[in-house]
């Protein structure tokens, strides 16, 4: 029985407890429930790594560059932004709104130290690509064994 049980990766909210009691039993069958559609909207994120750059790749569809701010401090990245809801119309009959709008806020804890005032952002495509390089320190170094 409990083999069959999906692993749920959700805050447990304690404000309301009954809330989270229906959004775990329909979250795990996939299933929309209207009167319990709130949840906080956070993107998706890569973090990758090569000899000289951090990289961090962020899902943020559907979203203007000048409404995203990134900040690097303390061995911490923080991504905050805000999808906007888009204007509806008012002839629209709505049956169904399944994208998620509002603000969100992202911090990934850095893995090696980096350049900050080096870092580079891109955003196409509806994805956001930053480039961390990395510090000195952060770099291995050889040491060569003498005799």
């Amino acid at each position: 029985m409990f083999a069959l049980t999906p692993i749920l990766r959700r805050k447990v909210s304690l404000a309301s407890p009954e809330r989270d009691f229906f959004d775990r039993f329909f979250g795990a069958f996939d299933v929309s429930v209207p009167f319990f559609e709130e949840r906080e909207w956070v993107p998706a994120f890569d973090v990758s790594e090569s000899d000289k750059d951090l990289i961090i790749k962020a899902e943020i569809p559907g979203m203007d560059k000048k409404d995203i701010n990134i900040t690097v401090s303390d061995g911490m990245l923080t991504i905050k932004g805000e999808k906007k809801h888009e204007k509806k119309e008012e002839n629209e009959h709505y049956h169904r709104v399944e994208r998620r709008y509002g603000a969100f806020s992202r911090t990934v804890r850095l893995p090696r130290e980096v350049k900050a005032a080096k870092v580079d952002a891109t955003y196409k495509d509806g994805v956001l690509s930053i480039k961390l390089p990395k510090s000195e320190a952060a770099k291995p170094k050889k040491i060569e064994v003498k005799s």
